[in-house]
């Protein structure tokens, strides 16, 4: 059984659809991460999912039971929220067990949870320090442990990092997996707008978009077999370049003529009757190599960014409204203003058309 399922799941304010036809099932032990533009409901199908939104449609199970009308402190849930909302006049140690306090659980049991979770959050030696003594990402952990002292069926995280500088994003991103691991049996469902965040974190990721789930995946099945262009160009950075063309050849590898003139191969199989089918090569900055001799991309190197490790190298081309990036690896600083052909291995070119991918699920 699910540990939460949801079925058909909607919200919407008076006649406006917020979100329609979620159907979702998180199996105990799971972390799975919500990702999407902003306004996509991400957050809103987490509070759902707590309680202090409203389902408008559907149902949520939580083990087997519908939660619909149940009240959020009955759901079984903890929640971590954006802000760590400590209480400053408290120690650690009484931010933690403040809420088993309230639920007038023995002080026995209470001192037990609290040392459990500062043992698994690393916060032992600041139990007894008040949250302005401690760095941001202490304060993020206090609150992480605020929930696990409730021992909850299912852990929310409401984009726990966006209030943290970035390296100290990264720092708390590498607890938040490695609590994960020291809690295998915990469910845990995580909103964020970084896909950063999400690629290293999941164990599956939901992409929402248009008012509905885009795809639903581990963090590489979504990067190596999008089933649309929305997903092919959200995750992954920079994006999937997006090439229009016409199939000029069927079989095992499918070729394409480009607009711009090239003809590109893709290993995608494709039948006689999509011949002249009009789509979209789809290929990652990254899947792209300098080949002189065959390259189905030509273009002038427009501006360059040298990071060091890579070079991104951005390509003006009339005929390709966004324009192209390639990723090269290492330091590349003599490229700007000259002309540089492209190519990719087909095993790594990706076929849209109207939108959707079509290769071949087996």
């Amino acid at each position: 059984m699910s540990e939460l399922k949801l079925t058909d799941v909607a919200k919407t304010y008076g006649s406006i659809d917020v979100l329609k036809h979620i159907d979702l099932d998180i199996d105990t032990g799971e972390l799975i991460v919500f990702v999407g533009p902003s306004g996509c409901g991400k957050s809103t199908l987490l509070r759902m999912i707590a309680g202090l939104e409203k389902i408008s449609g559907g149902t949520l199970e939580i083990e087997g039971q519908v939660m619909n009308d149940v009240p959020p402190a009955q759901r079984g849930i903890a929640m971590v929220f954006q802000s760590y909302a400590l209480y400053p006049h408290m120690t650690v140690r009484e931010n933690m067990a403040f809420a088993l306090k309230i639920a007038k659980m023995p002080t026995a049991e209470v001192d037990a949870a609290v040392e459990r979770a500062a043992r698994i959050l690393q916060l032992e030696p600041f139990l007894d320090r008040l949250p302005k003594a401690l760095s941001g990402g202490q304060r993020q952990r206090v609150a992480i442990g605020r929930a696990i002292v409730r021992d909850p069926k299912v852990y929310l995280f409401d984009e726990p990092l966006s209030n943290l500088d970035a390296a100290l994003r990264v720092a708390t991103r590498i607890e938040i997996a490695r609590l994960k691991e020291a809690m295998p049996d915990s469910t845990m469902i995580y909103v964020t707008h970084d896909q950063v965040e999400a690629m290293t974190l999941a164990s599956r990721i939901v992409v929402l978009a248009n008012k509905g789930v885009a795809q639903v995946g581990t963090p590489l099945e979504l990067y190596e077999t999008p089933d649309n262009e929305f997903v092919a160009q959200f995750i992954g950075s920079p994006a999937m370049n997006l090439l229009p063309g016409v199939i000029s050849g069927t079989g095992e590898q499918t070729s394409i003529k480009l607009d711009s003139g090239g003809t590109a191969v893709s290993s995608i199989a494709t039948d006689p009757d999509q011949m002249g089918l009009k789509v979209n090569i789809g290929v990652r900055p990254e899947d792209f190599f300098a080949d002189e001799a065959s390259g189905f991309f030509e273009g002038d190197v427009d501006f360059i960014e040298a990071l060091g490790e890579v070079t991104l190298l951005y390509f003006a081309s009339a005929s390709d409204a966004d324009g192209v990036v390639a990723k090269f690896p290492g330091i590349e600083k003599n490229l700007r203003g000259h002309k540089v052909k492209l190519n990719a291995d087909p095993a790594k070119v990706h076929l849209f058309h109207n939108g959707v991918s079509i290769r071949k699920r087996s």
